[in-house]
């Protein structure tokens, strides 16, 4: 797994690179050779945010802390990555295409498999509006996302909501 390690408004010291790069490595059995990790500190005020990304063929894993420390963030952000994995391992080993006894390590198996359901359907009318207006009906309707058409490009899009209020905007991307 390749690992990019960016630091936003701070300078990394070269320990923590290093127990960021090991404590990753226990995901090295789980992706291949060609994973990408990026893991992203940010520090604002007294708080210190620790975000990791692993991409692996069309497949995101993503978690994000924050604590008053940058160690106490990576350790609870790895741990959020592994939770996400467990849950994921049967897409996970489709993706690979591995047999399905593949070597988990055991601090994944903390949570038990849940099955996806599919609780509620709801059908919609998709408006053509401007990210704006998506998101002033988005807060009107009191949502966390809201899915419209692009006036200006035509393609569907989704304004959400995201933790520290601001807002994003998902576009597809064409290849």
């Amino acid at each position: 797994m390749k690992i990019t390690i960016v630091g936003r408004k701070v300078n990394l010291r070269n320990n923590f690179k290093e127990l960021a790069e090991r404590k990753l490595s226990k995901f090295n059995r789980i992706f291949d050779e060609d994973a990408e990790a990026t893991v992203t500190v940010t520090v604002e005020r007294n708080r210190q945010t620790v975000e990791i990304t692993i991409k692996q063929r069309g497949m995101i894993y993503r978690a994000e802390e924050t604590s008053m420390e940058m160690n106490e963030a990576l350790d609870h952000v790895i741990s959020a990555l592994g939770r996400q994995i467990r849950r994921n391992k049967t897409r996970l080993e489709r993706a690979k295409k591995v047999s399905p006894d593949i070597d988990f390590p055991d601090a994944l198996y903390d949570e038990p498999d849940e099955e996806i359901q599919v609780a509620r359907v709801k059908h919609f009318n998709v408006k053509v509006m401007t990210p704006e207006e998506a998101i002033l009906q988005m807060n009107m309707l009191g949502h966390q996302f809201f899915l419209f058409r692009d006036d200006a490009t035509g393609e569907i899009n989704v304004v959400y909501r995201r933790k520290n209020g601001d807002y994003g905007l998902l576009v597809p991307e064409s290849k």
